[in-house]
């Protein structure tokens, strides 16, 4: 019982401490210095999010010629920037992770190639023998 009441203490020991490292504080500092709850904050964010949403509905349904072309200027260039971009945000194995990688794949190959060559081969046999086919010219 004593070993249950101190894993019960160390568990919500861990929990508290979690809440306090997780759980954003309930006053913070707005932009004008004033401190805000954090109902006030979500209530802000909400209403940013709203004044974004109307932004959004506002919007003309059929955009003039001018604003397609401004939206779709330099595309192909453009692509080929984004296509740079995120190749650089690729990271590439090391040269040890991609021997193994490749080892694995040769391996696969050749064992489902395999496989697939014994599979045939007993059907070609099965079919063969019901059939009384021979192979030979």
């Amino acid at each position: 019982m004593a070993g249950d009441k101190d894993k019960k203490d160390k568990n919500r020991a861990r929990l508290a401490e979690r809440r306090r490292v997780t759980m954003p504080e309930s006053k913070k500092e707005g932009k004008d210095g004033k401190e805000k709850t954090r109902s006030a904050l979500v209530r802000n964010v909400q209403g940013q999010r709203n004044a974004q949403a109307a932004k959004v509905k506002a919007a003309p349904k059929n955009p003039t010629p001018q604003a397609a072309n401004q939206k779709n200027s330099g595309g192909l260039m453009d692509y080929f920037r984004g296509v740079r971009t995120e190749t650089k945000k690729v990271v590439w194995p090391t040269r040890k992770e991609l021997v193994s990688y490749t080892v694995v794949v040769f391996i696969a190959c050749l064992f489902f190639g395999l496989f697939l060559w014994g599979v045939d081969s007993g059907f070609l046999a099965i079919i063969q023998h019901v059939f009384n086919i021979s192979m030979v010219s």
